[in-house]
């Protein structure tokens, strides 16, 4: 019986889950704008007493590893890190768009289905008209590489002209008037949850593919850009 605890820290969204085996058996998530900081490591504290679990019990932890939020993939890698070299436990890593395919291919099989949708195409939110992305065939395989893709009126016009592509994810919703083709589809209300990492873990966990605790870092995808606002560098005279 395998019990981890599943992290997913790199997109909006702040999700905590322990899984047993391939069920959930406790979830926490939060949308609010510093929950990564403010509340993932209450979530696991409130997990492991309302499961009765302790953290020494876990075989494993798992961490969304990127692309995402800089911010919050450092704090998720942080906090699992800390937890494995203090319980001497294995650490797993997933894509995180990885797991937002598997989430989405369950949750909206019979929209995949019905429109017969080609590739599923997870958009991750990286600021202005920018997404983290990737293309996976309908055997959620990948079928193109991962990107930091700045959207514009070319973007997927060529697998368009003869594919049929669903596009979800927080970042998905700023491009649908850019993406506009008839066989371009989206979904408005999709999040990204740790419970969907449980598949990819588990598979993972059963083949002992085990990051490297002391050198693993999340995959940012690009470098992290500090901005300075408008009012520290013009302040009011």
């Amino acid at each position: 019986m395998s019990k981890l605890l599943l992290i997913e820290s790199g997109t909006n969204v702040c999700s905590i889950a322990i899984a047993i085996d391939e069920k959930i058996a406790g979830l926490k998530e939060s949308a609010d704008e510093k929950a990564h900081a403010a509340q993932l490591t209450v979530f696991i504290d409130q997990l492991v007493k309302e499961t009765g679990l302790s953290i020494m019990q876990l075989d494993a932890v798992v961490i969304s590893k990127g692309p995402g939020s800089y911010t919050g993939l450092r704090i998720g890698v942080s906090v699992a890190k800390g937890i494995c070299y203090a319980a001497e436990k294995p650490l797993i890593s997933i894509s995180s768009l990885d797991s937002m395919t598997h989430g989405a291919s369950m949750l909206f099989k019979s929209a995949v289905e019905k429109n017969g949708i080609d590739y599923l195409c997870p958009m991750i939110d990286a600021r202005r008209m920018e997404v983290y992305t990737a293309l996976y065939d309908s055997h959620l395989n990948r079928a193109s590489q991962v990107e930091a893709l700045i959207i514009d009126d070319s973007s997927f016009k060529e697998r368009l002209q003869t594919n049929k592509i669903l596009f979800f994810g927080n970042g998905a919703s700023k491009c649908k008037k850019i993406i506009n083709h008839p066989n371009a589809f989206f979904i408005d209300d999709f999040s990204p949850s740790a419970q969907y990492m449980v598949p990819l873990a588990m598979n993972a966990f059963a083949n002992q593919a085990f990051e490297d605790v002391a050198y693993f870092e999340p995959y940012y995808l690009k470098d992290f850009v500090a901005t300075k606002s408008q009012k520290s560098i013009f302040p009011d005279k």
